[in-house]
């Protein structure tokens, strides 16, 4: 089996889909994960980094392959390919933010261009499951919706029928039940106010696969992209400290192909 994961930024793979990922490998499925940007307007955590970022040295794309090719690692992916090529793109940051007029940001590509770049992908691999983003991709990050997008026409266009096609998202009662469930946070660390954390409602979720066997391949996936994620325990926050819990089910939608109730995998 073969599966396709397109994802914005390095450490979205880990996020939402670190799971899933993991353990298909862990069955001996291919998996490939295509990235749109280098994500060089991330936030740092802590000092040792703090200068690579977009407003300083302009470096923290770069660094971020290496945190990136540590990640796929431990989820069983030999490494990274970024769409057209590492720096292609470059993220745009949030909407409305200076870096969102960068004539490389990836909202100001060209559609057509994007679109071919990864139709050429899934004609070379032949994958039978592709993945990609919601409309509003999760949480309306313009990169995330410029991935719903291009991978939706991607896999229309290309002439490699795709069995299934998803969206991973996240599920309302799971994050909430998640949150609830979480103990003592670190120093520093807070928690996310009702509804602040990005989530679907559970009625639309197709699909829920259980991670648990490989947990601890997800949680490094996580911890290795330090300057992004802080992980501890059950948890994990980005720069904004706010904790999530690590859910030990990831959630999609199936978008294309057929499914008898809720499925328990891709």
């Amino acid at each position: 089996m073969k599966l396709l994961f397109v994802h914005a930024h390095p450490d979205d793979e880990s996020i939402l889909t670190g799971g899933t990922i993991a353990l298909h490998t862990s069955r001996g499925d291919e998996v490939l994960v295509v990235t749109c940007t280098l994500g060089e307007e991330g936030e740092v955590i802590g000092s040792t980094w703090a200068g690579l970022v977009a407003g300083a040295a302009d470096q923290l794309g770069g660094y971020r392959i290496s945190e990136l090719s540590k990640a796929l690692a431990a989820l069983g992916v030999s490494e990274p390919r970024f769409l057209g090529g590492a720096g292609r793109w470059r993220d745009s940051g949030m909407a409305g933010t200076p870096s969102a007029e960068h004539p490389r940001a990836f909202i100001n590509a060209e559609r057509p261009e994007v679109v071919s770049e990864l139709v050429r992908v899934i004609n070379e691999f032949r994958p039978d499951v592709v993945v990609g983003y919601d409309p509003d991709g999760g949480y309306g990050h313009p990169d995330h919706i410029q991935v719903h997008a291009v991978t939706t026409a991607a896999v229309e266009a290309a002439t490699w029928r795709v069995s299934r096609f998803y969206w991973a998202v996240a599920s309302r009662d799971a994050v909430d039940a998640g949150v609830a469930a979480m103990g003592e946070l670190p120093d520093g660390w807070k928690m996310p106010r009702p509804g602040e954390l990005a989530a679907m409602d559970s009625k639309l979720i197709t699909t829920e696969v259980d991670i648990t066997p490989v947990l601890d391949a997800k949680r490094a996936a996580l911890a290795a992209h330090a300057t992004q994620v802080m992980v501890t325990d059950g948890m994990f926050a980005l720069s904004n400290n706010v904790a999530q819990p690590i859910l030990t089910s990831e959630f999609f939608v199936l978008v294309s192909g057929s499914a008898d109730g809720v499925e328990s995998e891709l």
